[in-house]
């Protein structure tokens, strides 16, 4: 469907919308990065300092090494709860402005645990900060701890638990994230069966640098209820009806899709492909400190390079509410507001 003949194009940033595919140290400013990184006295590399987007290509090993070298410097920085709550609040005040009335942020505790004190003193500083942050911005936000299938997965085991004692106070579901390549899916299955039996959601990354098998692996193996990414199910008209007909949602991220290679240019990120096949999406921004791009951005691509609709900008938003664990009456009063944004 193209562009309605004859309107003005609505404001994308007034149009409510969930963000769900938001990586922790991944959603920092890159002025926060600059200061936090002076004073802990930590050197950034030119690519985290010239202020554009580093030059990145994940689609080889060499590629992904220097992508997550540079996530780990960024992730270096954050050393305090001060550093925490900064973050949090930055990320919910970045949402706030782009449209964001519900923002899910991902993020691995054992990451920062060597500074904060453990994995349990992490997470409930990230808790605070959560509250915190959502109380005065007024995003509403909950928190997705996610396993890293480059570690053991007793590891993941031990995360899947910890999300579940905390799935009262913030943790809404539980992800696996970094190369899809490595390692199988099935090796994290008995972590995901935890966590679903905390009834947490199943949200682990596939389809992205790996192919259609890797989503029908997160399904088969690990039940997810959501796809981080998801897009190279394109790839597999098989695999779009059985997402379509089970409902579930890809978290689709398309500049970063194209800042790490997986596709050339906007264009050729196949959001059409699964709209078309019925297959819902919720779009993210993923890591905005390296790919340059927040969420807003994802729905200008949406419109500019898709040539989407408002009304399916508007369907595009619902789609993402409705893949959200946000409580129900926060849920009802944004698509409510989904609605009036997309009225005549």
């Amino acid at each position: 469907m193209a562009r309605e003949v004859g309107t003005t194009a609505r404001e994308i940033r007034e149009l409510p919308k969930a963000h769900l595919h938001l990586h922790f140290t991944g959603s920092m400013r890159p002025a926060t990065l600059l200061e936090l990184a002076d004073r802990h006295g930590v050197h950034l590399p030119e690519a985290l300092t010239s202020g554009e987007p580093p030059k990145l290509r994940a689609t080889d090993e060499r590629g992904w090494f220097r992508f997550q070298r540079l996530y780990d410097i960024a992730r270096s920085c954050l050393r305090t709860p001060e550093d925490i709550q900064r973050l949090v609040r930055e990320a919910a005040e970045e949402d706030a402005a782009d449209g964001s009335g519900w923002l899910e942020i991902q993020v691995d505790p054992t990451s920062y645990a060597p500074r904060l004190g453990g994995l349990i003193p992490t997470l409930e500083i990230i808790l605070d900060a959560v509250r915190t942050a959502s109380r005065d911005t007024g995003v509403g936000m909950a928190v997705i701890v996610a396993a890293n299938r480059m570690k053991h997965p007793l590891d993941a085991r031990t995360l899947a638990r910890l999300a579940v004692r905390y799935a009262d106070q913030g943790v809404i579901g539980f992800g696996l994230s970094n190369d899809e390549r490595r390692g199988l899916a099935r090796d994290f299955d008995r972590a995901f069966a935890i966590a679903r039996d905390g009834g947490l959601l199943a949200a682990p990354h596939g389809g992205e640098l790996a192919g259609p098998s890797s989503v029908r692996d997160c399904l088969d193996d690990l039940h997810a209820q959501r796809v981080g990414h998801g897009v190279r199910a394109a790839e597999d008209p098989y695999l779009l009806r059985r997402l379509a007909d089970s409902g579930v949602t890809c978290e689709v991220c398309p500049a970063s899709n194209v800042a790490l290679g997986v596709y050339d240019k906007p264009e050729d990120v196949p959001l059409r492909t699964l709209w078309d096949a019925g297959v819902p999406m919720a779009l993210g921004a993923d890591d905005p400190l390296l790919f340059g791009a927040r969420l807003a951005a994802q729905y200008e691509i949406a419109r500019d390079s898709h040539g989407f609709s408002d009304l399916e900008l508007a369907e595009l938003a619902r789609q993402s509410v409705r893949a959200s664990r946000a409580p129900q009456e926060v849920r009802d009063r944004m698509l409510a507001d989904i609605a009036a944004w997309a009225a005549p």
